[in-house]
């Protein structure tokens, strides 16, 4: 795919045969990507084995870092995520998406806006909110039925923050940490934007200015990188938002 597709539009019904194909951002088709997925599925043929195995890697093999976003399409791409091995909740959730279609397992795009009662001081200062707008995750269609997935927080990252890391048993819906290790309220969902094929990249980013306002530029022009995520993490005992 060469370019993203403004047409894209948010539904609740978008068949399993139509989530098996690449698309701009979830490029399904890169040959290392492709690669990468082959490797983690490894020996088994059972679809729901292979999406739990994705699932992992793509947690973990993949640092959370909010604070290198870019600025350009090409940066939200599943395969340059895939290179630089760190993203942030859309781009692991398109990730995760790219590498469950080049199993062959039908996979979609989920957005929500979340409240997070454990943002980080710094980011919460920097967007004025605790309320984080477009929120990814992904959804695969496992044994006749979509099933909700979100690989953002890899699991080191969570052992610092004192949360559970959230796993995945291809069965139940795994979509927050509504609590962490000490009890504290997490996340909690506030609106749901419907799935998506692709990333609704225009309407994203429309969003998120509408929002954050100038600290958006700051936040996608990496003007926030001098950020040390999980040092903040380790000092606050706090994982900051999906933004």
């Amino acid at each position: 795919m060469n370019e993203p597709d403004a047409s894209l539009a948010p539904t609740s019904c978008l068949e399993p045969t139509l989530c098996v194909s690449p698309t701009y951002f979830v490029d399904s088709d890169d040959p290392d990507l492709a690669a990468y997925a082959e490797r983690v599925a490894g020996d088994t043929s059972d679809p729901l084995e292979k999406a739990r195995r994705l699932y992992l890697a793509i947690r973990d093999d993949v640092r959370y870092d909010p604070y290198r976003l870019g600025n350009e399409p090409e940066d939200f791409k599943a395969s340059s995520t895939l290179k630089r091995r760190y993203g942030f909740c859309v781009t692991k959730a398109a990730l995760l998406t790219a590498v469950a279609r080049a199993q062959g397992i039908p996979a979609r795009l989920g957005f929500a806006d979340v409240r997070n009662h454990l943002t980080s001081p710094r980011l919460r200062k920097a967007m004025g909110t605790d309320v984080f707008v477009f929120h990814g995750y992904t959804e695969f269609y496992l044994n006749d039925r979509w099933v909700k997935a979100t690989p953002a927080f890899n699991k080191s990252l969570c052992l610092l923050a004192r949360i559970v890391p959230l796993e995945f048993d291809g069965v139940h819906d795994s979509i927050y940490h509504p609590f962490d290790a000490d009890g504290r309220q997490h996340m909690e969902y506030l609106e749901d934007r419907g799935v998506y094929l692709d990333i609704p990249f225009d309407e994203m980013v429309r969003v998120f200015r509408e929002t954050y306002g100038e600290a958006t530029e700051n936040w996608m022009s990496g003007d926030w990188k001098g950020g040390r995520f999980e040092e903040e993490v380790e000092t606050s005992r706090t994982v900051a938002p999906d933004p």
